[in-house]
């Protein structure tokens, strides 16, 4: 899947382990890095739904239209889909999403 980054800041976040140590310690970053290494790694969106690692999910409210990967138990990583494909039913058909923007890594709880 291609991977893109909202705003440069974004990308240099994320660009280096060191980066994301820095700004999110070593725990966190290390798990940034998994996620971001799925999300590079899976062929369409359809390969990241649950049981898969980080449980996937669509978001509400404030963050509608976007998904999220845990990192942490409050911490997640929040992307949307760089299309949105519509399943029929008015949701999201996660087999068309082959292309995201990261947004950012928040802990929103």
């Amino acid at each position: 899947m291609d991977v893109w980054y909202e705003d440069r800041k974004m990308e240099k976040a994320c660009a280096s382990e060191r980066d994301m140590r820095r700004q999110y310690g070593a725990l966190l970053a290390r798990k940034i890095g998994q996620r971001l290494a799925a999300l590079e790694a899976a062929e369409n969106l359809e390969d990241l739904r649950p049981p898969a690692v980080g449980k996937c999910h669509e978001l509400t409210g404030d963050y509608a239209g976007c998904l999220a990967l845990n990192l942490d138990a409050n911490w997640r990583l929040i992307f949307r889909p760089e299309r949105w494909s519509d399943n029929g039913q008015g949701g999201l058909d996660w087999s068309a999403v082959d292309s995201v923007v990261v947004l950012s890594i928040v802990d929103y709880h």
